[in-house]
């Protein structure tokens, strides 16, 4: 078996990905209340879409040897990282090509079975707005970034698909 192979079916591998994604929301919480910006209707999305990357992570790290479950989680994982990427994608085209045609809902529509806004308002209630631009780093926004994290996980996700889909011998 090979050593992408064996990295794919270990606990380290999808320990990295959970890792990686709750950096990803405690900054987002960090920018929310310790930098005190606003987050819009798309960075909730997008902390969603975070949120289910940190899910597939969770379940490839409860049973990474067994097939199924390796399935599942790199199901997730890429759907989440495409997802992701065409959230942060819009967000960005919204604050670099603003139009008043062209704007985001005040309040986030999840599903019935799922209103995570009502659940948990403190990380899921937006109070910003999506043509805002409150942060930069580098002259990049934040939705750009995402952008880049985004493309980041798709492309790990794209060279650990077969090796982790393949049956161990």
């Amino acid at each position: 078996m090979s050593e992408l192979q064996q990295f794919c079916h270990s606990r380290l591998s999808w320990g990295l990905l959970l890792l990686s994604a709750i950096g990803l929301e405690l900054a987002a919480l960090f920018f929310q209340y310790g930098m005190e910006l606003a987050p819009c209707v798309m960075c909730i999305y997008i902390r969603v879409a975070v949120l289910s990357i940190m899910l597939a992570g969770l379940i490839g790290i409860l049973q990474p040897k067994v097939w199924l479950l390796r399935l599942i989680g790199m199901a997730g994982w890429g759907v989440a990282a495409i997802w992701g990427l065409k959230l942060a994608y819009e967000l960005n085209n919204m604050q670099v090509n603003p139009s008043p045609f062209a704007t985001c809902s005040f309040y986030p529509e999840f599903p019935n079975f799922m209103p995570l806004d009502t659940w948990l308002p403190s990380v899921f209630s937006p109070t910003g707005m999506c043509s805002d631009i409150p942060w930069t780093w580098l002259s990049v926004s934040m939705a750009q970034w995402m952008m880049v994290g985004f493309a980041v996980y798709g492309v790990i996700w794209l060279l650990m698909l077969l090796p982790a889909l393949k049956l161990k011998k």
